[in-house]
């Protein structure tokens, strides 16, 4: 008996030992793309919610304005103020790396949610998905709604084009490559009416101004993809001005439901979709506030997140086949996507 007692406290102490540190007086700087925007502001009301159970605080600091001079603002006044950790969703694959290095230089942690920087300018990621399974997404709900207005998505040429904020931006890019290659290979007989893009930088009202030149320069249009919260509704919008419905055109992309439930029900659009982004918030934020702590993350290591579950740590890759691989450099995935319509978008209240 008093050796299995040793043996059991010496489990405890080990157990002990191994449970991370969580410190109670960080302050991570949560930087949207802007500020205004349903999907950027769900995402701090989880982001809020969960860091009050967690114990630690949120500041949510951005611009009504997206680009990258404002999130370089809002980053160096995080590094003056000597704040603790950053969780940033970027609005440029590259412009934000040398302030986002300059932070990490400066002591505090660096992680990104929704949209990347270079690997070596954070730590963790918090992505919604892979690229292979976002572009297939969008491809997806744009053939389903096609083929529900009487069109062959196999053999009829379908027209179509993307509408989202920029290039420059890593993951709707991203996510438009990996949709063209899906076409290429499942449905050659698309036709893109504009292989440059539609562009509307993230800005709301010239997301309905460019959904309606759009639709306009075609008359012929079968689909749309907006794979950014602020031209799917841009683009919503757009198609209701000029008396357009799901019936004339096929509009689809990544919104927060409660921006796009009064489009679903007037009959302009039929899906949607996104991810819970109150969990990606609050995720990337925790990862920030984890590492803060003094905890060590490598990849593959799995992370017990208290009220959402484990999750593991990938190499960099996993988004991007020629991305910075390090043992301190990784990405987390959220589980699992939603698309949205008349018969479920209810349920879901961001």
């Amino acid at each position: 008996m008093k050796k299995f007692l040793t043996t059991l406290l010496a489990l405890v102490m080990l157990m002990t030992l191994a449970a991370p540190s969580l410190a109670q007086d960080i302050t991570v700087v949560f930087v949207p793309k802007l500020t205004g925007n349903a999907f950027f502001e769900s995402a701090n009301v989880g982001a809020q919610e969960f860091a009050k159970d967690w114990g630690f605080t949120v500041k949510y600091d951005g611009s009504p304005e997206a680009s990258v001079a404002n999130q370089v603002t809002v980053i160096n006044n995080a590094i003056n103020q000597g704040m603790d950790a950053l969780c940033v969703s970027s609005v440029d694959a590259t412009g934000l790396d040398d302030v986002m290095r300059e932070a990490m230089a400066a002591g505090l942690v660096v992680t990104t949610w929704d949209s990347d920087v270079s690997g070596d300018a954070r730590s963790i990621m918090v992505s919604q998905g892979t690229p292979e399974q976002l572009g297939k997404m969008l491809v997806d709900m744009l053939a389903e709604s096609l083929t529900n207005r009487g069109k062959n998505v196999k053999e009829d040429e379908i027209k179509y084009c993307w509408h989202y904020s920029q290039a420059t931006v890593a993951d709707q890019n991203s996510w438009h490559v990996a949709g063209e290659a899906y076409i290429a290979e499942n449905y050659p007989n698309w036709v893109n009416v504009a292989p440059d893009n539609y562009y509307s930088e993230q800005d709301a009202e010239k997301a309905i101004t460019v959904g309606e030149a759009v639709l306009s320069a075609h008359p012929d249009l079968d689909g749309v993809i907006c794979n950014d919260s602020t031209a799917l509704p841009g683009q919503a919008q757009a198609a209701q001005n000029l008396g357009k419905t799901k019936e004339d055109i096929s509009i689809t992309g990544f919104a927060a439901p409660n921006s796009m439930k009064d489009y679903c029900r007037a009959g302009v659009l039929e899906r949607w979709g996104l991810w819970d982004c109150q969990i990606q918030g609050a995720l990337g934020c925790y990862m920030a506030y984890y590492l803060a702590s003094g905890n060590e993350v490598k990849v593959g290591d799995v992370i017990d997140v208290p009220g959402i579950g484990e999750v593991e740590v990938h190499p960099n890759t996993v988004l991007d086949a020629n991305a910075y691989t390090a043992d301190d450099s990784g990405v987390v995935l959220l589980p699992e996507r939603t698309v949205f319509t008349i018969d479920n978008m209810d349920n879901y209240d961001f």
